[in-house]
């Protein structure tokens, strides 16, 4: 095995950031829907909005896992260059291969986010698809 050097975890860095912006991105798209739907409820009570409340909560959960886990590769990706920076080199790449793993277990969830979202909008093509033939 190669020896792992600074610059190996150093290169996860603009992608997790990357990653984390996104994240971020989608975080506050949700609350902006929450909030506008939690507003409409109170005032209309319809049943249907609480099937799209519903599915945003499990979809800002999902969000908020893939935070965890990016947060997490990176602070294991600093540990790693701490440790190599120490002279710890076995420990170092273990918690390198630590940190792949949350990273991948993140994209992971991003995935699983991904196919809820394009699920919820097909209810609401369906929903105006159904609308236009009744017309």
């Amino acid at each position: 095995m190669e020896q792992l050097t600074l610059t190996t975890p150093a290169l996860l860095f603009s992608a997790i950031s990357l990653i984390m912006l996104a994240y971020t991105n989608r975080f506050l798209a949700y609350a902006a829907v929450i909030r506008n739907l939690h507003d409409i409820y109170l005032q209309k009570k319809q049943t249907s909005l609480l099937r799209q409340i519903k599915n945003l909560k499990l979809r800002l959960n999902l969000t908020r896992w893939m935070q965890i886990f990016g947060i997490s590769s990176l602070l294991c990706c600093v540990l790693t260059m701490f440790l190599i920076y120490v002279k710890q080199q076995m420990i170092a790449v273990y918690l390198f291969g630590f940190a792949l793993i949350l990273l991948i277990i993140s994209l992971a969830l991003l995935i699983k986010e991904i196919q809820i979202s394009a699920q919820a909008l097909q209810y609401h093509i369906a929903d105006i698809e159904e609308h236009l033939e009744k017309k």
